[in-house]
């Protein structure tokens, strides 16, 4: 495992018209390139990840797994906005010499893309043999999908849709309100918004997990409780280990960014634009996920020509894409190994419901 940073001097021009003046981008890499540049695994993270797959995806990136770096070149690229090493709020507005702060620009996901590309263009990676993502992470592998459509041979999808549907952006903006209801998110003090960066991840957790995942983690043995119950606890304790680790700035940025995701957006219609994907495609979906339920997968597999649909129980909701690294496993392997196939022939569905 090795950490970088490409910076890249010129100006960047983001989809809303505002121009970055340079800009940052934190990636891992993970094993070698070989000789002709044909063992790449890129994998684009969700929205509080970073660069450090085997941080949060160890069950898959490692020695023995289905991401082995003895075989593969994996590249885990940090988004513009998130503050683990990228450029983000916290960065220095090269105008005023202070963080950014509030004044960070709007970053849309294809904006996200278009910086990585930058970085697979700096690596010399023409060819990207597999392309994956879960959440945001598969909003960001579907824009790169349509945009260098023949620089992406193979690519999953895990947890992901074409449109951010009212339903999430409502839980955005929820966590939003949190945000704004902490006073010292102000745009003055970079620490600033602790105290509502923690309520708001306790309203994404609600959006991560379902019923089921809490009567089975937190259920209380004692019933002759009045206070200190498990599930309260356990909202109070996620929200204080995130704090430790993220900025509420960022976290503002990213929630905007997930709201913009549209690949139809000055397009054509979303199920034209999926037409276009010429990547020979895996979409998984989990049965527990109310956050991106899958319904908006199987959306993507039916529109995406050469793909297949795989749909997976779990416990754990939309984090299941996270967790579930045996089963995905199952799908995964067999998925990558089917290297003989040819554009435009069939492929086999490895499970349907």
């Amino acid at each position: 495992m090795t950490r970088h940073l490409f910076h890249s001097a010129a100006p960047f021009i983001l989809e809303n018209g505002l121009v970055l003046q340079g800009i940052d981008i934190a990636f891992h890499t993970y094993g070698t390139l070989n000789a002709d540049k044909s063992n790449v695994i890129w994998v684009c993270h969700a929205l509080t990840g970073s660069s450090e797959v085997t941080a949060w995806w160890p069950g898959l990136v490692g020695p023995g797994k289905c991401f082995d770096p003895d075989r593969w070149f994996i590249v885990c690229a940090n988004v513009p906005g998130s503050p683990y090493g990228s450029t983000n709020p916290q960065s220095l507005n090269p105008a005023t010499r202070k963080p950014y702060l509030h004044d960070f620009p709007s970053v849309t996901i294809r904006d996200m893309v278009f910086a990585h590309s930058l970085l697979a263009d700096h690596l010399g990676i023409e060819g990207i043999f597999l392309l994956i993502g879960g959440s945001m992470g598969g909003q960001q592998a579907l824009e790169w999908a349509i945009h260098q459509p023949r620089r992406i041979r193979q690519m999953v999808l895990l947890s992901t849709n074409a449109v951010s549907s009212p339903w999430a952006i409502a839980f955005n903006e929820s966590q939003r309100l949190a945000l704004l209801a902490d006073k010292t998110f102000d745009g003055v003090d970079p620490d600033g918004g602790m105290a509502g960066l923690k309520a708001a991840r306790s309203i994404a957790l609600l959006s991560y997990r379902c019923f089921d995942t809490y009567l089975h983690t937190q259920s209380e043995s004692d019933r002759h409780k009045l206070d200190c119950f498990l599930a309260a606890t356990y909202q109070r304790h996620q929200g204080e280990k995130f704090i430790r680790r993220f900025n509420a700035y960022s976290y503002w940025c990213l929630l905007n960014s997930l709201d913009s995701h549209n690949i139809g957006r000055q397009r054509d219609k979303p199920e034209i634009m999926l037409g276009k994907i010429e990547a020979r495609t895996l979409v998984i979906g989990i049965s527990s996920d109310i956050l991106f339920p899958v319904r908006e997968q199987r959306y993507l597999s039916q529109h995406i020509r050469n793909s297949q649909f795989a749909e997976i129980d779990s416990l754990y909701g939309h984090d299941g894409f996270l967790t579930e690294a045996r089963t995905l496993e199952k799908f995964l392997c067999p998925f990558l190994s089917e290297q003989d196939i040819k554009p435009g022939k069939k492929i086999p569905v490895l499970a349907r419901r």
